[in-house]
Formats: C-alpha cells, structure tokens, sequence
C-alpha cells in the first residue's frame, strides 16, 4: 500500500493514525516510512514524529508495530470474558487497566468454526479490525489455557483464617485462601484464583516448602517470573544423542598448540570463551577469540532448538543457574574445559600498535585450552611479576585495544556490583562489592573486538544479522537530565550533539566522589535499554557502529544466531552426523524468517532474567540484614518522594524506605524538581545523595523490602550535598508529620 506523501514530504498526524488502522499488516515505524517513501532525515523527522504521538496519546505500541491509543493491534491474544446471549466477548489478554482507560471490547466473530464455542477464560490469537464505534475479533488460533498462578506465604490469623501474604513487595495486600491444599502456615506456595471474583479468594495448588530455606529465594524469582527451569524429556534426550556426536578434524582448524587461556570467575559454571595473542613484529598482534562451539550440537528445529529459543538465555543465582541447554552441553561437552579438546569458532584478529582491528577471520577449530584461571589469580599474577610469557602478550595487546577504546571513548560508568557468597549449606557467608580488576578489562576488551568483527564478518557477506542495539537517549530522557543536573547548579545544553564522551566529560569535571555517583546514576537512568534486533541502530554506550553478541552462545540465544549466520556466510559447514539430528548448523530459512520476532521474544527473556536476578539479590540482602534490624548503618539517599526517602546502605546495597512520618513532628516540603524534602520549621533538608545513619527498623527476607528510621527522632546528616533551596517555591508539596500531602503552596500563595 502506497500512500501519498504531505506536501512538506512528511505524513501528518492524521495521515498516520490512517495508515495504521488500515494497513492489513502490523505498521511499525519501517512500514510507516516505506508506505510514505521517506528516507534520510526524513526518517529521523519520522522517529520524533511518532515519539510525540505517543506522548499526546494517539498512539501506543513498540517501534516495529504501532497502533490507535484506545485501540488494539491488528493481531493480538485476546481472553474471552463473557458469553452473553450465545456471543464471545473478549478483551486484549494482558491488558493493565486504569480508571482511564478501560480495556476494549471485541465482539468474536466465529464463521465457520472449527472447534467448540469458546467459553470465559478462554485465549484466542485473532486478527482484529475496527467496525463503527466496535471493535470485531476474528479467531486465528485458540491457545492454550494459561493460570494467573501467584507464590505467597501462608498465614493464619487470630480467629484460624488463612491468608495469602505475597513475596512481591509491589503487591501490599494479602488474599484469603479459600482452600489450602494441604498447606500449613508459614509454606511458600503457589496458588491461582479461586473465582471469579478476588472475593473468592485463592486456592493452593503447589507447596514448596520453606520460604526461608537455603535455596528458597532463587526458588521465589523462578517461580514469579515464570522461568522455565525443568527440561522436557525430549529436550534431555536430544541433548544426550548429540553430546555423543564425534568432534571430527574434517574442515576444522587444528589450534591445539596455541596455549589459549580462559579468564572466568571463580565460580563459574561454563566457559564459552578463551583468549590468546602474541606480538607480530610490527608493532602489533596476533591475537585468537575463542568460543564454544555451541551451533555444532545444538541444530535448528530440533528440540533443544525449541526449548533454548524459548529460555532466550541462562539465568544465574548466587546459589544456582538455570541453564539454557541442558547440562550435559552447557557444563560439559560445550564447556571449553582444560586440557580437553573441543569445538570451537574460532575469532582471528590482526591488531595494530593503536589497537585498532585491522583484519579477521571465522573458524571452525579444534582447541584445547592450556588453562582456565580466575581473574583474581590473573590479576595477582600481573601483579606479582609471575604471569608468564602467555597472560604478558594479553595484557599488552589489550594496552592496545585499551587505547583503541579511548579514542573511540565510549561511556564509562563503574557502578557497584553486589556478590553474594554461600558457604556449604547455601547459607549467606558475605555479601560485598566486586572488585573492578584489569583482568575484567582484558576480556570484555577482546570480547567486544570480536563482537565488533563477527558483526562487520556478516555484513560483508550481506547475512542477517542478530545485532545487540543501544540507542541514543531520548529527549524526555534528557529533558530530565537537565533538570536533575540543575540542581547541581550544572548546565545540560540539549542542543549539543550528544555522545558517550559528552557524558563522560561531565563526569571528569565533577571532584567530589559522592555527587560523582549521584551524576553517574542520573546518566545511568537516562540512557536507553539494550536490545536484539536485525535492523542496525548502532550501540551508542560503546560508541560503536555495528556491535553483535558472539562470544556467549551457552548462555545467550542471540549468540548462537550469530554462530550460525557465520557457518552459512562463510561455507563452515561440518560433515552431516550421522543421527537423527539436523544435517544443517546454519542459520535455517525459519531462524531467517522469525528474526525480528525471535529478537523481540529474547529481549524480553533477558529483562526478565536481569528483574529475577536483581529480586534475589535484595532478598539474600534482606535475609542477612534480618539478623541486624536495630542497628544503625551510613546509608545514603537514592530517591526522595513526598512520602519520604529511599536510602541504600553504603557498601552492601539494599534499597529501603524512610517514611516521611519518622523525620519528625514538622510539616516537609517537597520540591518535585529537585527532589528534595525541607523541613517547614528548622529547614531540615533531605536529598538525593546525602548520607545519613539510619537505625534499620525492618527487613522482609520474602520481598526483599527494607524499612529505616532515623536513629534518634531526625536523620543525622552526614554529607549533605548542595545549598538549601528557598523553602517557598513553586512546585512545592507540603507533607504533613504523619506523610499526607498538605497544602499546595505556589509563590507563598494557598490554592
């Protein structure tokens, strides 16, 4: 469908809102751009075009298919919700409803069925079209049923009736249990409604045991956020069929005398990566990625395929991971272990005395890693004068690449990592910072050069490619930025070109450590979230122009679409095995054909994997700070609200609240643009950043939540940043001693 262009060259808000409800195909910002033949800069003008639709409420949806606010995509799930007078009526399956904006109502038009009448509850993939002043629903596919499954505590009031207590610290209520399944108070359960209604109750359907057990916390974030953590049968089947498949010599590469090294953690569970280099006699270096093989062993279609496909990536507990392949791959025969000979693609890099990548190349190779060491024991080995000629030609490659980087200055935000460190029994021994070591530094460098090169590999050969995409913050996001630095007194021009080194530069010039990492975390929250796609936007964090992830497929999907773009570009296809497994390792015409959707699927499972990790962590957190409530802690204030403030114990982490009610018998103001609390009588000032010794008053090992009050009646300031604020000032909230918002006070005006 061509549409006429407007007579500037670009479509009016109108003329999209029309494309998309006509187009018989999802209208994302691609088609929208081809429909009106726009290119260039055009494109750009079409990009913020559709950000301020999106902002006025005409529009909603992602960049690859946007549709009419109040509407719904053209195709879609649906849940049926009623069945009056013999007539389907359903509504978008997963819709979050406000007063606002009620969910939307389709009426299930069911010619010709094939199945029987669909009843409530039932989910329908359908195709939708808009009739009137109605929405019309044309089933496509009916799927399977799915239960609105939740994960609580069971709790037994003073008068014996059982309650729900939820582990999400979101959800404040608890729900009645209306049939505990066998379940005893204080189990960890799952349960799904148990009507219609949330009146009905729940009913328990699971009991998993003890929520405070060794273990119980990951358990919670599997449970919660629906990660699949048991491999069908069939999965472990073809997983054990091809970990017997024969590493043969035929096409592969022989790199069994170079003496490759793998640098990991000390508790790492696989290794998909090793490194090796040596000088070339040019000022430069010769220099070989190596990674596991995964694409051999793991054939389109099959059933490790499909179940790898859909975990998207492993997920890593201080206390397990659940893998993406089977164990018998992942932790073994994939697993570039020492000393035994494995499959690998092979990366080869030609670097010159600047680092700059000036040549490479794609194998398949036989490899047997000379030594799989923990970065620690690198780093003490640099150190200590002792690394031998092996780790001194890495370090001096990577000075190179470390050079490299620099000029190409992409952005640098060293933010604390919690590590949570078990004992035997899966007890908390230690919760600490990681330590940022050069050893870290040397193989994320060599990492992203052969990123960097597997992208450019498959451009050159036309393939797809599954690209890791960062795009530039956008203005709203900036906007903000501005306003939070101003309060820093510090100017933010938005007219600039922005770049890493923009923000890397505002960075450098703040001298004091604590505003340093009050500015970094505001530079951190305006930036975009990373994502897998196959249309190339860049990686604006790296300040990169093509960037793919190749060096994880163990653990990351996405990389072994990249493996397999490689074996069909560059002919390194293996000899067929002869089993029933899939003749072909190479991209296959379906993984072409579902790029974008797989790339949507994989994002999504890595959000969820980075939301289940982080939960676990604040619960362990939790856990080990239950043993301390009482005790005071330097904290320091990440976040203020007019119903008090958020503070992180400095050092361990752990984010809780400070009920405004706790900070004494005043009224507080809250200025909503400097997000600062001042206290109406004393002046008594709270903001971001400042650190105080707060008295812990609680901590929820099932959420993860934490409480504090200030240790004698008020805070105890102790690096108060920037200059009081006038106390009457636009904008203002006053907030009354026990936390409700009081008057509104405008140029010291009531209104």
């Amino acid at each position: 469908m061509t549409l006429a262009k407007h007579a500037h060259g670009m479509p009016t808000r109108q003329q999209v809102l029309d494309f998309i409800a006509r187009s018989p195909t999802p209208a994302g910002k691609r088609e929208i751009a081809k429909a009106f033949g726009l290119k260039g800069q055009e494109k750009i003008q079409l990009k913020a075009l559709l950000r301020d639709m999106a902002d006025e409420g005409l529009i909603d949806g992602k960049r690859t298919a946007f549709h009419r606010m109040g509407g719904v995509p053209r195709v879609t799930v649906l849940r049926v919700v009623d069945t009056a007078d013999g007539e389907a009526i359903a509504v978008p399956d997963g819709w979050a409803p406000d007063d606002a904006s009620p969910p939307p109502r389709l009426r299930v038009v069911e010619k010709g069925r094939k199945h029987p009448a669909l009843k409530v509850g039932d989910r329908v993939l359908a195709r939708t079209e808009e009739a009137g002043a109605g929405w019309l629903a044309h089933p496509m596919k009916k799927l399977p049923a799915r239960t609105d499954q939740v994960l609580g505590v069971v709790e037994i009031d003073g008068a014996g009736k059982a309650w729900l207590a939820p582990v999400d610290k979101r959800v404040r209520s608890s729900a009645p249990i209306a049939d505990l399944g066998g379940a005893e108070t204080g189990n960890l359960v799952l349960a799904e409604p148990a009507g219609r209604t949330p009146r009905a109750g729940v009913k328990v359907t699971d009991v998993l045991g003890d929520p405070l057990a060794p273990r119980a916390f990951s358990l919670i974030a599997i449970h919660k956020h629906g990660i699949p953590d048991v491999f069908p049968a069939e999965t472990l089947a073809e997983a054990e069929l091809a970990a017997k498949v024969p590493l043969s010599e035929e096409r592969r590469e022989d790199l069994r005398h170079l003496p490759i090294v793998a640098i990991d953690p000390s508790d790492a569970r696989d290794h998909d990566d090793a490194i090796w280099a040596e000088p070339d006699g040019e000022g430069g270096f010769r220099a070989v990625v190596a990674i596991a093989d995964v694409s051999f062993y793991v054939r389109p279609g099959g059933e490790i395929d499909r179940e790898a496909r859909r975990r998207g990536n492993s997920v890593y507990f201080p206390d397990r991971v659940v893998p993406m392949l089977p164990e018998v791959l992942s932790a073994d025969v994939c697993s570039l272990k020492a000393g035994a000979d494995r499959a690998a693609m092979a990366c080869h890099l030609e670097i010159d005395g600047k680092g700059r990548v000036r040549a490479w190349r794609f194998t398949r190779a036989i490899v047997r890693i000379a030594e799989v060491i923990a970065y620690e024991d690198a780093q003490a080995r640099i150190n200590g004068g002792a690394a031998g000629e092996n780790l001194c030609n890495l370090w001096a490659a990577w000075r190179a690449l470390e050079h490299a980087r620099h000029q190409r200055d992409p952005l640098e935000l060293e933010l604390p990592e919690r590590r949570v460190v078990l004992d035997e029994q899966g007890r908390i021994a230690e919760i600490r910072l990681r330590e940022r070591l050069d050893a870290h530094r040397v193989v994320e460098d060599f990492m992203i050069a052969a990123n960097v090169a597997a992208a450019k590999a498959l451009e050159s050969k036309v393939a797809p490619v599954v690209y890791r995409l960062h795009e530039p913050p956008s203005r709203e996001k900036l906007v903000a930025l501005k306003d939070y630095l101003a309060t820093f007194e510090r100017k933010f021009a938005l007219g600039q070109v922005i770049t890493p080194g923009l923000f890397n530069r505002m960075l450098k010039d703040v001298a004091d450590e604590a505003e340093k990492a009050l500015i970094m975390e505001a530079v951190l929250r305006s930036q975009t979230q990373a994502y897998y796609g196959p249309g190339n936007v860049g990686h604006f964090g790296l300040a990169l122009g093509s960037y793919a992830h190749f060096t994880s497929p163990i653990r990351r999907y996405a990389d072994l679409l990249v493996h397999r773009a490689l074996v069909e570009a560059f002919d390194l296809e293996q000899p067929a095995p002869k089993t029933k497994l899939s003749p072909r390792s190479g991209l296959s015409d379906q993984d072409r054909a579902d790029l974008v959707r797989v790339s949507e699927a994989i994002s999504a499972a890595e959000r969820r994997a980075m939301e289940a990790e982080r939960e676990t962590i604040d619960r362990y957190v939790a856990a080990w700070l239950a043993a301390h409530v009482g005790e005071v802690f330097e904290t320091r204030i990440t976040g203020v609200q007019k119903f008090g403030l958020f503070a992180t114990i400095v050092g361990l982490g752990g984010d809780g609240l400070v009920p405004v009610s706790t900070l004494g018998y005043e009224r507080f103001a809250y200025d909503e643009g400097a997000r600062v609390l001042e206290g109406e009588t004393t002046g008594t000032r709270y903001a971001i950043g400042d650190r105080l010794r707060l008295k812990l008053a609680e901590a929820n090992p099932l959420t993860g939540a934490l409480k504090f009050e200030p240790e004698e009646g008020a805070g105890t300031a102790i690096e108060p940043r920037g200059r009081p604020l006038p106390l009457k000032q636009k904008g203002k909230h006053l907030v009354g001693k026990r936390g409700r918002p009081g008057n509104i006070r405008h140029q010291g005006k009531r209104r």
